[in-house]
Parts: structure tokens; sequence; C-alpha cells
């Protein structure tokens, strides 16, 4: 075991950049060269045909079969001259992965020959095998029927000779078994509820869409350290290691210069990802050593979910190609910063307008006022249910972990939007005027010059305002976006319905008032909805914290604010199946609550398989690699102390072995309590299979066996300590982290 530690060590010092031959083209000339886009509908579709898709994918208008077949007969003439043989309804099962089964084109053509066909029937649906997908007792294992039905707003794409096609994934009776299709419904919810709101300020609104840009973290791992350590192999991170005395404490890493082999990778993946389509734009070193970033430009929501889910698909080729192996895990080394995927996240009009962001009049600004401070309400209500729609087995090793927001949902505002929003809940009515359509005048003469990044950032907000949009922090780097993007716009949605109605309800009561007749200078509407959002203000006052989130201080100052303090990831789940979150995805026809509770039992399982996963691996490798090596190292030392007995006097010799004989005990007490506890592992583990009920036995695995796995790796972090580092089985983080 030693030589093969040394040698995948050796050979990947030993290895070179590849050279990565770069398109002759400019970046933005090959920018979706494999993407059925718009572009290549108005070059593949007769004229009537384009136009009809562009109104489905615009207007949601319906796709008929007749234009679907004309479709599919362009999108294949596309495909073969790129030379695709294949066709895939490429879905997100709630295996928080992504899904295909691929089909030739290749049909019977009735004299014993084949032809090649692909007919709007195909694009449209496909009947996938679905009884080994995750359900969450939704459908019995004997039900096979699913259906994949395409999602016409997302682009087709190809990669290598298979044409892609977006769908959402359901059951034969109609639930869904994805994650695309609630996410659809909460984007049309946010859509037709932000419309509304923005038609006060603007009747020449229509849509309003929900952007989303992802910031995607993660590590590179030299491929041969990573096949040598089976716990990264089989659960994405290490149970063991000892830290390196060099970690990230000297920052020299953040923003340096990137090193040769990890700069090819880049490049080679960027190259692939702007083929298809995914627009990135940022990369640079992160805090901890071997852990890098990728950031695209904003993009709708769903299609920025579609391309981060195919990004990390690529990352992962990719790397292997260049002999890295890419690790997504949120905490894949302990001691040092995780990685989480920033949500930056905000709504847009189809007249061009932010609609997180300052305008120029004081009317602008009243519009920018009632979208911050709506958005809060929904987070408000909701901040258990965002929290739980983050949280993971494995994210739950980084929240709070003073690298990444705490496991509280809060928002920072920053000083000058803080201070907007106070002045507005405490001042007199009369001290603010609508002038018809010169807006709105108010006391405060720098509204309307509210500035973007007028304040410095809070990283210890799990949900900040950073100037025309909120950073969803928490989000970790190996999620799929749309859990948390389902629940935060049908949160606001919520809020932006409510505030609807009762801004329409105050302008009924207050319409008819001699104050507000025509020629007055002021408007019931302008009242209405000032007398709405000031009470929201006042309502969502507790989930504005612009303070340390890492102190014990907010935890309890938290608990008394009336937010969700709750740390167990088993219990946070149970958010989804509060009644005001049925409620919610029920009203907004998002999901029902037998879907919540099925996604529920899917997320309890997942959690208790990863667990379990982790404790079988780590049971097998204190068993049969460090306590073998570590008391092979001990008769080692034993050897060495007969021997100075041979040799030297018996006071000397008993001088001379001081040392070795305190390593001698050590190992001995060490390993005996790794046994034990490895026993108790063991027991824990199987006295919570025998729970029947998921949700309890996720809860046993969280309170008596993940502790356990803790005790043990402490004691195999000390061991590693003190064994001989020639003996040492395991590439250590000094090698992982800093081999290039």
């Amino acid at each position: 075991m030693a030589n093969l530690r040394f040698q995948v060590v050796g050979e990947a010092f030993k290895k070179k950049p590849l050279d990565v031959i770069a398109p002759a083209e400019r970046p933005y000339e090959y920018f979706g060269k494999k993407v059925f886009n718009r572009e290549k509908m108005y070059k593949y579709l007769p004229k009537q045909v384009y136009e009809k898709m562009i109104d489905v994918i615009d207007n949601g208008a319906r796709l008929e079969r007749d234009v679907a077949d004309a479709v599919a007969a362009g999108m294949k003439q596309w495909a073969t001259e790129n030379g695709v043989t294949h066709y895939t309804h490429w879905f997100q099962p709630l295996t928080e992965g992504t899904a295909e089964k691929h089909d030739s084109f290749i049909e019977h053509d009735g004299k014993g020959g084949m032809v090649e066909e692909f007919s709007g029937k195909l694009l449209v649906q496909q009947e996938p095998d679905a009884s080994s997908f995750p359900s969450g007792g939704i459908r019995s294992t004997f039900e096979a029927r699913g259906y994949s039905a395409w999602d016409p707003t997302s682009p087709v794409f190809i990669i290598d000779d298979t044409l892609c096609i977006p769908t959402v994934f359901i059951s034969y009776s109609g639930e869904a078994l994805d994650y695309k299709a609630p996410l659809l419904r909460a984007l049309h919810a946010v859509n037709v509820a932000a419309t509304e709101v923005c038609q006060y300020f603007d009747p020449n609104v229509k849509k309003v869409t929900s952007n989303l840009g992802w910031e995607q973290e993660y590590f590179l791992v030299d491929e041969g350290l990573y096949s040598a350590r089976p716990d990264l192999l089989l659960t994405g991170r290490t149970l063991m290691g000892h830290d390196s005395a060099k970690n990230q404490q000297m920052d020299d890493h953040y923003f340096g210069t990137i090193p040769d082999r990890v700069q090819a990778f880049m490049k080679d993946l960027e190259i692939q990802a702007l083929e298809l389509g995914i627009p990135c734009k940022t990369r640079h070193n992160e805090v901890a050593p071997n852990q890098f970033e990728l950031a695209p430009i904003f993009e709708d929501t769903n299609l920025a979910v579609d391309h981060n889910m195919l990004l990390m698909s690529l990352m992962k080729k990719v790397a292997r190609k260049h002999g890295f192996r890419v690790l997504l895990h949120e905490k894949p080394f302990a001691g040092i910063n995780g990685s989480g995927k920033h949500n930056n996240w905000s709504l847009s009009t189809d007249t061009g307008v932010l609609l997180h962001a300052p305008g120029k009049t004081p009317e602008d600004n009243l519009r920018f006022v009632v979208f911050i401070v709506e958005t809060l309400m929904g987070v408000w209500r909701h901040n258990g249910l965002l929290k739980a729609s983050i949280m993971s087995a494995t994210n739950a090793h980084r929240l709070g972990a003073n690298e990444a927001p705490p496991a509280i949902i809060s928002s920072f505002l920053g000083k000058q939007v803080t201070e907007l929003l106070d002045h507005i809940e405490k001042a007199d009515s009369n001290q603010l005027a609508m002038t018809g359509k010169q807006g709105m005048k108010m006391d405060i003469p720098e509204i309307p010059e509210l500035m973007i990044d007028n304040t410095d950032r809070n990283r210890t907000s799990p949900f900040a305002f950073t100037g025309n949009r909120f950073e969803f922090r928490a989000v970790g780097s190996e999620a799929n976006c749309a859990s948390a993007m389902i629940a935060l716009n049908s949160a606001v949605a919520e809020a932006l319905f409510n505030f609807k109605a009762r801004v329409d309800k105050r302008i009924e009561e207050i319409a008819g008032r001699p104050e507000f007749a025509e020629g007055t200078g002021h408007t019931a509407k302008f009242h209405a909805i000032l007398d709405v959002v000031r009470e929201d203000i006042t309502a969502c006052r507790p989930i504005r914290f612009d303070g340390n989130g890492y102190s014990d201080e907010w935890v309890v100052e938290a608990e008394k604010r009336g937010l969700d303090i709750e740390k167990s990831c088993p219990k946070i789940f149970e958010r989804y199946l509060d009644p005001e979150s049925i409620k919610m995805f029920e009203d907004l026809k998002v999901m029902t609550a037998k879907e919540l509770e099925a996604r529920n039992e899917v997320k309890w399982e997942t959690y208790t398989k990863k667990i379990q996963i982790e404790a079988r691996v780590l049971g097998d490798l204190s068993m049969n690699h460090i306590i073998p090596v570590a008391t092979r190292y001990q008769s080692q030392l034993l050897n060495n102390v007969e021997n100075m007995n041979d040799v030297f006097s018996a006071e000397k010799a008993k001088k001379l072995s001081a040392r070795n004989v305190k390593i001698i005990e050590e190992i001995a007490e060490r390993t005996l309590v790794i046994e034990r506890q490895v026993d108790e592992l063991v027991n824990a583990r199987k006295v919570a299979n025998k729970i029947t009920d998921e949700h309890e036995k996720a809860i046993a695995y969280h309170d008596t066996v993940a502790p356990k796995m803790e005790d043990i790796r402490y004691q195999i972090d000390k061991l590693e300590l003190i064994v001989d580092d020639s003996c040492w089985p395991l590439p250590k983080y000094r090698e992982l982290l800093f081999i290039r």
C-alpha cells in the first residue's frame, strides 16, 4: 500500500498540461454551435413554423402536432449534418443528477432495409422506464410507466453523437418525478404575480422573467490520488485525514495565478461549454488549495438550471481527460473551506426593467421598494422552507462553518436600503405625495439617486441584497439549483399575490375620499401601495439582519425573532410539510401535498443512504487499512525496543527506547478505541436500519450514526501523525491539495 501511495504521488508530480487547441473563431462565433437555438430554428424551419415556435417559447402558446412534426424535421436535418445518430430525452429526476435513454433515428423501411426518422411525436414525448427512479412511494415499483415531455423553452443540444432534448418527467398518474416540472410551475406563478404588481407602475409590462446567475465552486484532485482514496471514490469526501501544515491560512491561493494544468482544463471546459450555449464569464482560484470557481452570465432561471446541470456533467468528463477528478461535494476536506454555488436571483420585465434595481425617478424607486419588501416577505414567511430547499447531507458539513452562511436564513440589505425602509416605515403618509406622471416626491432627496453597490457585502448572510439582485449564498456546490429556485420563486409569488390583493382592497376603501380627487396631486393607488408596503416593512423586519451571522448571539437573537434555527438535516426537511408550505405550493399549483410528501420520503431516504455508505466505508478503511498499518508499524517499533535491550544496558535501553515505547502504547490505545468505536458504529447502523419509517430512520442516522464517525476520525487522524509516513496507505492532505 505504501508503494502505491508513493507511486501515484510521483506520477502526479510528473504530469504536464495537455495542449488544448482552441477553435479558429472568436468565442462569440462558436457560442451555441451545438445548440438548436433561435438562429438555427430560423435557418432550418419554415418561416411560419419558426414564428409559431417563438410564440410557444415566449408566450406559452400551445404546441400543435403539425408544428412539432415540422420542428422535428428541421431539428433532425441540423442534427444529422452534425454527425448525430441518436436522440434522448434529457431530464432531472430526484437522484440530484440527470438521466437519459438514447434511441437511434433508424427504423425499418418496410423493404428489409433501414431509414432514419424523427417525428414530432418522438420529439414531444417519450416513455422511459420510471420504476427505478426515486418516487417516495408515489407509485409502486412494479408500475414502470413514466413520461418525459419536451420543454421548448430550453434549447435542444448535441453531446457527442446524441441530440439531447430537455424534458419534464412525470408519473403515469401525472405527479412530477423531477425538478423541472415544479420549477416551470413556480416560474409561471412568479411571472403572473409580478406582472400584476408591475402594472401598478407600467401597464405596458406583459411578462416578468426570473433570472439566475450561479457561481459554481469545485475542487480538482489528481486522478491517481483520487483513486488511491476509497473514501473520495465512494463518498465524494475524505472521511479521515489530518490537516496539512500549510493549507489556506496564507490566503495565497485566492485569486492567485492559475496552475498550468488547471488552466488547460479550464480552457477546454470553457470551449465545450460555450459551444453548448453556456455563457461562461468568470474563472479564478478560490480560497482553499485546489479550489476554483466558474460563473456564467445571467440567464432565464429555467435555462440557467439546465446549463448548470449540464456543466457539472461536462466538468467531470473534461477533468478526466486532463488527469483530474472534479469534487463537487460541499466539504471534501476538513479544516479548509468547502464549496458553494451562490444563486444570484432577480426579476426583470419584458420592457427591460430590473425589478430589484433602483430607478431614476421616485416612482421607479417606489416599485423598487415594493419588490424588495415583498421578496423579504416571502423569505420571512418561509425562511424554514428556504433552508430546507438547500439542505442536504453534504451541505450540512459546510453551512455555518465560518466559511459559508449559517443554517439560519436572514437577509442583509446594506445601510442605504435599510435606512430607506426604516424611513418609509416611520414617515407620516402626508410627507409623501404623487404628482401625476412626475412620480413620487419624498422628503428624502437622495432616494432618486440610489446607487448600485452602495454598501459593503456581508459574507455571513445567506440571502444578501447586492445592488440589483439577491444572492442566495447558502446553496451547495453539488445541488440542483432548481430546489432553491422552486422555493424562492414560489415564496415571492405568494407574497406578491398577497400584496396585490391587499392593495386592491385598500384602493376600494379610500378611492372615494375627497383628498384623492382628480387634481389634488394625490392618488388612492399611491397611498394604498404605501400603506401596504409599510405594513410589510414592519412585518418582515425579523428577517433583516446586517450583523455577524457566525456569532452565538445571533442564534439566540434569531430564535427570539421566530426564525428557524434547527440544525438537524432530517428535521429541517420537515418544513416542506408545514401547513403553510403545503398551502402555498397547492395554491400556486406548483406541487400537491402528495408530491411534497413523496419528495420528503426521497429526501429522508437519500440522507440515510449517504450516511450509511459513509459509515460502511469508514468501517472498512478503519479495520482493513488503518489498524493493520498501525499495528505493523507498532511491531517494527517493538522489534527496535527488543534490539535496544540486546545491545545496551537495561537502563540505557529504557532511556533510548522511551519515545518508541510511548508511540507503541499510543498506537495500542488508539487502535483499541477505534475497534470499539467501529463496533458501536455497526451496531448503531443495525438499530437504525430496523426502523421502517424513513423520517425516523433518517433522524436516527443523524443522531446516533453520524456522530460516531467523527469520533473514529479523530482517532485515525491522531494515528496519522505518529505512524511512519512510508507506511501510511492513503494520500495525505498535503499531497491531495498541493500536487499539480
